[in-house]
């Protein structure tokens, strides 16, 4: 596993590519920290005894607002100090931190510094060794070239927290040596962060030179970051409660499986039945009302955010560490156990004699040609408001992928062709439209080709493009 590593000191990061984030195992050879698990702890765990190391102290950045945190399980699992910020409103015991506390861990010594801004009491540790800090674990504080959105909490705080977010970026750059290693928990992929950055390392020196935090005034950096945000996954309604109140280790033994009946009987009771199989698999035949959710996108922030929370979930794979490896993404989020499992194929799942559905895909080149045709199609655009407000197609209507299950009856009627910005969306929402009976063709393609085919505008300042 990439990492760091020098002279007794080494930093091993956990990646969640799934839901944009890191967390990390920091040991000096012998004994070990762990900050901001996932769930599933079971990877931890692996990774520590591959090092040969014992985690003496977890610690948590923030209550996290973005999945279910594993660092409660994992301090029990191995009776580690589990450090929490000491002003957290929490329904467990925790060993409470403050800003100024040094913790020590062998041969680190970690500073507790108080950073707010993504919560009002976010906290960073800094790590010394040898002498010096080398490292600082900034979880939704300073991200690389970015920061931690600020409006997670509602809109009551954004203001506060957004000004918070910049002083603490500042505290960071100010009071730590330029080669301190930084270490975010969000930022890759992350809807916790305010802007997506594309760093995979780097250091307070480097962030001075390019974060926006850093280089702009407060009043700049304030409007800019309000101005960019935009929508979030509706689940992160349900993280921070779970957090609060203290999250079991998830049970990842595998669901029942469900017959073709079962099946049947499950997509008419409105439940959802969830296909994980590649987007052009799922169009060249499916179980009819099942939901297309390909594992090889982004998988959970997309169900998660869809599912109105609290309705069963069926899982289909045709292998059935599919199936696990879905499993284990959804308990990230706290959906803790699917209702039931398919494996194999869609004519297994349908049963024998049952005609499969089908649907069609497409590439804007065929959207174009349709588009000129005497009978052009509705094209529905189920990207994000910032998305749109960038470049949009004419004629097109908006439903944010998040709010089409809301707006249904806006769905343009007839034949509609589903477009988003890389294909994955246009599938997700193409699949939930035709098992309500609306006939649609999903756009597999980069919107780069829709641009280079002249299809796209770019809207004027005063435009609406909603």
């Amino acid at each position: 596993m990439a990492g760091s590593r020098t002279a007794g000191f080494t930093v091993l990061p956990i990646d969640t590519p799934g839901l944009g984030d890191r967390s990390y195992l920091v040991h000096d050879g012998r004994v070990a920290l762990v900050v901001d698990p996932q769930r599933d702890i079971d990877r931890v765990l692996e990774l520590a005894r591959a090092e040969g190391v014992r985690i003496t102290h977890v610690a948590e950045t923030h209550i996290h607002n973005d999945y279910v945190t594993g660092g409660l399980a994992l301090a029990a699992a191995t009776g580690a100090s589990y450090l929490v910020n000491a002003d957290d409103q929490v329904a467990f015991p925790r060993t409470g931190v403050r800003d100024g506390d040094v913790v020590r861990v062998g041969a680190m010594n970690v500073r507790v510094l108080h950073t707010p801004g993504h919560t009002h009491t976010h906290l960073s540790y800094a790590v010394a060794h040898g002498g010096r800090t080398v490292a600082v674990f900034t979880g939704g504080s300073l991200l690389y070239g970015s920061t931690g959105r600020p409006d997670l909490l509602g809109p009551d705080h954004t203001a506060a927290l957004v000004r918070a977010q910049w002083h603490s970026a500042h505290r960071l750059a100010d009071e730590l040596p330029d080669t301190t290693a930084v270490y975010p928990t969000h930022g890759f992929g992350s809807f916790c962060s305010a802007t997506q950055s594309a760093g995979l390392a780097s250091t307070i020196g480097q962030e001075k030179g390019h974060n926006p935090a850093l280089t702009r005034d407060e009043a700049a950096y304030v409007a800019e970051l309000l101005a960019g945000l935009d929508a979030y996954p509706a689940y992160y309604a349900h993280m921070a409660p779970a957090n609060s109140a203290g999250p079991r280790a998830p049970e990842l033994s595998l669901p029942a499986v469900a017959d073709p009946a079962e099946l049947r009987a499950r997509i008419e009771r409105g439940e959802w039945v969830v296909d994980l199989r590649a987007g052009t698999a799922f169009a060249a035949g499916h179980v009819a009302g099942s939901l297309s959710f390909p594992l090889d996108g982004p998988f959970v922030t997309y169900l998660g955010w869809l599912l109105p929370w609290g309705t069963p979930v069926t899982l289909l794979g045709e292998a059935t560490e599919q199936v696990a490896a879905a499993q284990r993404e959804l308990v990230r989020i706290g959906i803790d156990r699917p209702a039931a499992m398919g494996s194999g194929g869609p004519e297994r799942w349908a049963g024998p004699g049952t005609e499969l559905a089908g649907s069609r895909r497409a590439s804007f080149a065929e959207l174009a040609a349709a588009l000129a045709s005497d009978n052009p199609p509705a094209v529905l655009d189920v990207r994000r408001a910032l998305e749109r407000r960038a470049e949009y197609l004419p004629g097109s209507t908006h439903i944010p992928i998040h709010e089409v299950l809301d707006r249904l009856a806006e769905v343009p009627a007839g034949p509609v062709w589903v477009h988003c910005a890389g294909g994955y969306r246009a599938g997700v929402v193409a699949a939930l439209l035709a098992a309500r009976g609306h006939d649609v063709v999903a756009v597999d393609d980069a919107i780069d080709r829709a641009r280079e085919l002249g299809l796209t505008v770019t809207p004027s300042r005063k435009e609406s493009v909603a």
